[in-house]
C-alpha cells in the first residue's frame, strides 16, 4: 500500500480547458473566415464579369431580381428595428420601475450602516480606547512608583 503510487492527473486535463488547443482553435476559425471571406469576394467578382459579357436582357432580370432582394431585406430590417425599438423601451421600463427603487433602496441602507458605524465608533470604540490609554498610563505610574523585581535584576 505505501509503495502505491498514485497517478497525478493534469487539471486542464480533467476540465477539458486547454489553453493551447484552444488557441489553434480560434485560429482555425479565424483561417476559415478568411477563406470564406475571399470565395464570396471571387464569387461576386466572377458575377459581375459575367453580367458585363451577357445580353441585355438578362442583365435586367437579374437587376430586377436584385431589386426584389433588396426590397425583402428592406422589410426584414424594419421589423428588426421595430423589434429593437420595443426592446429598448422595455429595457428602459425596467429600469426606471425595478432598478432605480432598488438602487434608492440600497443607497438608505448604506446611509443607515454608515451612520450606525459613526455611533458605534464614537460610543463604544472611542471610550474603551480612551480606557486602555488611561490604564497603560496608571500601570506605567504604579510601575514608575512600586519597581517589580524584574527590572532591578535586568539592570
Amino acid at each position: 500500500m505505501e509503495n502505491e503510487k498514485i497517478p497525478i492527473t493534469n487539471i486542464t486535463q480533467q476540465t477539458g480547458n486547454d489553453p493551447v488547443n484552444e488557441d489553434s482553435a480560434s485560429k482555425r476559425k479565424i483561417v476559415f473566415w478568411i477563406i470564406g471571406l475571399i470565395i464570396v469576394v471571387a464569387l461576386i467578382v466572377f458575377a459581375v464579369v459575367v453580367l458585363f459579357q451577357s445580353d441585355v436582357q438578362t442583365t435586367s432580370r437579374i437587376r430586377d431580381i436584385f431589386i426584389i432582394f433588396m426590397a425583402l431585406q428592406s422589410l426584414i430590417i424594419g421589423v428588426a428595428l421595430i423589434i429593437l425599438i420595443i426592446q429598448l423601451a422595455t429595457l428602459i421600463n425596467v429600469l426606471k420601475n425595478e432598478v432605480k427603487p432598488i438602487l434608492d433602496t440600497t443607497n438608505e441602507t448604506v446611509k443607515n450602516l454608515r451612520g450606525t458605524t459613526t455611533f458605534l465608533g464614537n460610543t463604544l470604540v472611542e471610550p474603551v480606547m480612551k480606557l486602555n490609554e488611561y490604564m497603560a498610563g496608571f500601570k506605567k505610574f504604579f510601575d514608575l512608583i512600586i519597581p517589580s523585581g524584574k527590572s532591578r535584576h535586568s539592570k
